[in-house]
């Protein structure tokens, strides 16, 4: 069944991924993005972190419904709602059958200062909270949320498949150990451990230059953040071990790297977690740490025994498409949930993770 599906939320990153795998499951995606309707400024991301976007959600709600005029939809998939209000919530569930919101982020969590204000203050009029961490239930349940998903972060079919390396591929992005990803204050000393342990490693990413580690990281950084799906997918296939590192502040036990590196057929080292151990059995399918000394010794020895790098490459990905933790299943369940849900305040919270 072909559904209508109002999607607000980023044009970019995992937001794309999921509004294109929506598509791809045949549904009409009409994409708003929020950000795009305010100035595209340093100055506005910064009122956001420290506000919560005050006088800002009234400006999104009036703009996009401007371009809305009188359209109705099966579904309004809110993606993120940093910058949605309680009123537009309920103007949408005006002109949507039903109304829910993924959050890949920690919105209860210390990070991200006053970000998540208006998200919080919507939560009760939302017909569906969708969120990535078990942690998270209880947490919205406790906002104000009727009605909760808890599911898995997500690999995406298309973006983060198997490539075809060629010769040129492999000489621009060969490494050892690769890290990408965003310079967080706990990943500066980690990943300066480890070179100072020996290990051969290459980061692309933003903000490292504030690392106070900077000294002895710049040598090993390649570049900035890999953005485009492409770059993103030869730099982890063409590098021997890829790192998945958790950020503290989101509260993370798993990453969408947890389930991306293997999809891409490229062997995760990442921390060792319940949601990991879960998800991959260590040293068959991916491998864990503890501690930078425990990760540089692992990749080390592993650096030493290429065949056994590519037999756990092999089996991660073989264990992670068994997982069921692509964006087509996990975005089909969230729907064929949403449409299950006749009478919304009965419904019970669901798991799809394992």
């Amino acid at each position: 069944m072909s559904l209508s599906i109002l999607y607000i939320g980023s044009e970019g990153g995992t937001s794309k991924h999921r509004a294109d795998a929506l598509r791809r499951l045949g549904h009409q995606v009409c994409v708003a993005d929020p950000r795009k309707m305010l100035p595209q400024t340093r100055a506005s991301h910064i009122w956001v972190f420290h506000t919560g976007g005050l006088f800002l959600g009234g400006i999104v709600k009036s703009r996009l419904l401007a371009k809305l005029p009188g359209q109705k939809f099966d579904i309004a998939w809110v993606d993120n709602g940093e910058l949605i209000d309680p009123s537009l919530v309920r103007e949408l569930k005006q002109r949507c059958s039903v109304v829910l919101n993924y959050n890949i982020d920690d919105p209860f969590g210390p990070r991200d200062g006053r970000r998540w204000r208006l998200y919080l203050d919507s939560l009760s009029e939302y017909d569906l909270i969708v969120v990535v961490r078990k942690i998270n239930i209880e947490e919205a349940w406790s906002h104000g949320a009727r009605n909760i998903i808890y599911v898995s972060m997500t690999a995406d079919e298309i973006a983060h498949r198997k490539r075809q390396l060629t010769d040129e591929d492999r000489i621009r992005w060969s490494s050892q150990v690769v890290f990408a990803g965003t310079w967080m204050p706990e990943r500066g000393p980690f990943l300066a451990r480890l070179i100072d342990l020996g290990v051969p490693l290459t980061i692309y990413g933003d903000r490292w230059n504030k690392a106070k580690e900077w000294p002895t990281i710049q040598p090993h950084w390649r570049g900035p953040g890999l953005y485009n799906d492409d770059d993103y997918a030869k730099a982890l296939q063409s590098s021997k071990i890829c790192l998945g590192l958790l950020s503290k502040g989101n509260r993370d036990l798993s990453t969408t790297r947890s389930f991306e590196i293997p999809y891409m057929g490229a062997l995760l080292c990442a921390e060792r977690t319940s949601e990991h151990i879960q998800l991959y059995q260590e040293d068959e399918e991916a491998c864990f740490w503890s501690s930078p000394e425990e990760c540089a010794e692992k990749c080390l020895r592993l650096l030493s025994d290429k065949s056994s790098i590519q037999l756990i490459a092999d089996r991660g990905r073989e264990r992670c498409l068994r997982n069921g933790t692509g964006n087509q299943l996990v975005v089909g369940k969230i729907i064929e949930r949403a449409l299950s849900c006749k009478e919304l305040r009965d419904c019970q919270p669901l798991t799809l993770a394992k």
